[in-house]
């Protein structure tokens, strides 16, 4: 047996190993994506920011009823806010609810800030979020530097997509036969 406060180095390893284990493995929880962004965009770079939330917000999002479609993101006065993601209200919220539409600030870096304000004003790109999660007890969304398509880029995806669609569906009723 073991005295009180002391413990034996197998003990103490298997500890440790379980800490790292704990630390390493990421149980990310996808809660919303912008599937609008990848059709109407050309992604050009993206990072993670995290989100300044109050407290009825989060527990919101954690019923995944987040929208992200329409929304941007903009930097004033080197500061990163994103608007119009829509967080629906708490049901079980008091007088304390929160604005389901008000701009939330980004959680960058300043250099990261400058960088992303430098690009986007010489080469007139958009700052859009992509997806929504939480990691680590944490909401974070994925921002992305983009472009946007013209119409005929747009007609061009759809019409690959078609005859990619219809050349699976050929070949797996050849394999049917």
């Amino acid at each position: 047996m073991f005295a009180r406060g002391r413990y034996n180095k197998e003990t103490m390893n298997t500890n440790k190993h379980k800490r790292k284990l704990n630390k390493t493995r990421s149980s990310d929880q996808l809660i919303s994506t912008n599937r609008g962004a990848r059709f109407g965009y050309h992604i050009l770079k993206s990072m993670e920011a995290g989100i300044a939330l109050k407290g009825t917000e989060i527990k919101s999002i954690r019923t995944a009823r987040v929208s992200l479609q329409h929304s941007f993101a903009r930097i004033t006065k080197s500061e990163a806010w994103l608007h119009n993601m829509h967080i629906p209200t708490y049901k079980e919220g008091n007088i304390y609810n929160h604005d389901p539409a008000r701009p939330r600030k980004l959680l960058l870096r300043k250099t990261q800030i400058t960088e992303l304000e430098r690009e986007m004003k010489s080469s007139n790109l958009t700052l859009i979020p992509l997806r929504l999660y939480i990691t680590r007890h944490k909401a974070k969304v994925e921002i992305a530097l983009a472009q946007g398509k013209k119409l005929r880029d747009k007609r061009r995806l759809i019409a690959k997509r078609d005859t990619d669609r219809e050349i699976s569906r050929r070949l797996k009723n050849r394999q049917a036969q």
